[in-house]
């Protein structure tokens, strides 16, 4: 019956148990996915952030980072990467050996001139080779990627984490036949790839990608601060 005022004081009958049964429908704003709505998932490659309980991947908080644990000592290569050096440098050789023997075969030259140029060639390249891995080393610090290599001139690299843009694992085919990976840093404001630190097993490669992610992760938050 009305009151005057457009209201009335009996509802419609059915309304009240339709209320009750039926649940409020969902604007996607209550914490779960409603029709439009959109989970904040992490879109980085499935290692970067966390897991929750609905298998989707969160970012990573850089608070939860314990740098401490993702440094370490200063690091050599793995021993089969002198292998791969000396035998780049021994098909250089080759190359320019027998470049230098055709040449002196047709110029009536001395015949043993492109063996000569073959041998003195590879002697210096594995001999190089030995020395660069004698001088590669790497070091996961608190706060940068320390690298010092070279032969004739020792080039000391520093990589703050707060310029790492991305970390890739390379394996060619050479390094797969000997085991090996290499990892590639890329900072920002680069135009291709700033640091390569080859000569490492998979598992270490995989491992040492890991580890700076969460330290580019952990410096870009405390950069923020």
């Amino acid at each position: 019956m009305s009151d005057g005022d457009g209201l009335t004081d009996d509802a419609a009958p059915g309304a009240e148990d339709r209320d009750a049964s039926e649940p409020p429908a969902s604007d996607g704003t209550d914490g779960t996915s409603g029709g439009n709505g959109t989970d904040d998932v992490w879109e980085g490659d499935g290692g970067d952030g966390t897991a929750t309980d609905d298998g989707t991947d969160r970012p990573l908080d850089p608070d939860a980072v314990d740098v401490r644990e993702l440094t370490g000592p200063e690091r050599t290569l793995e021993p089969p990467v002198r292998l791969v050096w000396v035998l780049r440098a021994a098909l250089v050789a080759l190359v320019l050996g027998t470049v230098v023997g055709a040449v002196s075969i047709v110029l009536q030259g001395p015949a043993w001139l492109g063996p000569a140029v073959f041998t003195a060639l590879f002697v210096l390249g594995a001999t190089h080779a030995h020395l660069r891995y004698r001088s590669w080393s790497y070091h996961v610090q608190a706060d940068s990627l320390f690298l010092d290599r070279g032969v004739l001139t020792r080039v000391r690299t520093v990589v703050p984490y707060v310029r790492i843009q991305h970390v890739d694992v390379s394996r060619g085919p050479v390094e797969r036949g000997f085991g090996l990976a290499t990892v590639v840093v890329y900072t920002a404001g680069s135009r291709g790839a700033d640091v390569t630190i080859p000569g490492l097993t998979p598992g270490r490669a995989d491992e040492l990608q890991e580890r700076l992610k969460r330290l580019a992760i952990a410096a870009e938050g405390e950069d923020a601060v």
